[in-house]
C-alpha cells in the first residue's frame, strides 16, 4: 500500500493549479477547493462575491517515495507570480492570493526554506504567506478537473 501526505496551496485561479499539479509524477491526486477562511462550506459563489476570507487552493495528494514536498514547492513557485498581492492575471481579489498551507512543522520549515531562496529569483518581495492549514472544504464537482472537461490539459 502506497503512503500518501498532502500538500495544500493557493496560487490565482484553481484550474489551471490543478491542471498542473496533475501533471507532476507521483502526484496521486488534486482537489480544488476553499480554505483560509471564516466561512463553513463556502460555494464558488459566496467566496468570489463576499468575504468569506478563504482562497481558491488545491489540495495535492502525493507519494513521497516519488515526489517530495520540497519538490511541489518548487513547482508552486513557478506556476504563478508569488509576488502578487491577491491577484493573478487578470483575476483579483483575496480569493486569488498566494499562500502555502502546512500541514506539519516540518513542511513549514521546508516552505520558509524555499521561500528564502525562491526570493533570489525575483525582483520583488514574494506575498506568499505560509500558514497553517486549516479546513479544506472541496469545491462543487463542477470545477473539479475543470480544464480536463473542456478539453483543455
Amino acid at each position: 500500500m502506497t503512503v500518501t501526505e498532502k500538500a495544500t496551496f493557493a496560487a490565482g485561479c484553481f484550474w489551471g493549479v490543478e491542471s498542473s499539479f496533475r501533471k507532476i509524477p507521483g502526484v496521486t491526486d488534486v482537489i480544488v477547493g476553499y480554505t483560509g477562511g471564516q466561512k463553513d462550506n463556502p460555494t464558488y459563489e459566496q467566496v468570489c462575491r463576499t468575504d468569506t476570507g478563504h482562497a481558491e487552493a488545491v489540495e495535492v495528494i502525493f507519494d513521497p517515495g516519488v515526489v517530495s514536498f520540497a519538490d511541489l514547492v518548487v513547482s508552486f513557485w513557478g506556476l504563478h507570480d508569488p509576488t502578487q498581492i491577491d491577484r493573478q492575471g487578470p483575476d483579483t481579489g483575496r480569493q486569488y492570493r498566494t499562500a502555502i498551507f502546512t500541514h506539519s512543522p516540518e513542511q513549514a520549515e521546508v516552505a520558509e526554506a524555499s521561500k528564502a531562496e525562491a526570493q533570489a529569483r525575483f525582483d520583488r518581495p514574494i506575498a506568499t504567506s505560509i500558514e497553517s492549514a486549516a479546513t479544506f472544504w472541496k469545491a462543487e464537482e463542477s470545477h473539479q478537473r475543470y480544464f480536463e472537461k473542456q478539453g483543455r490539459h
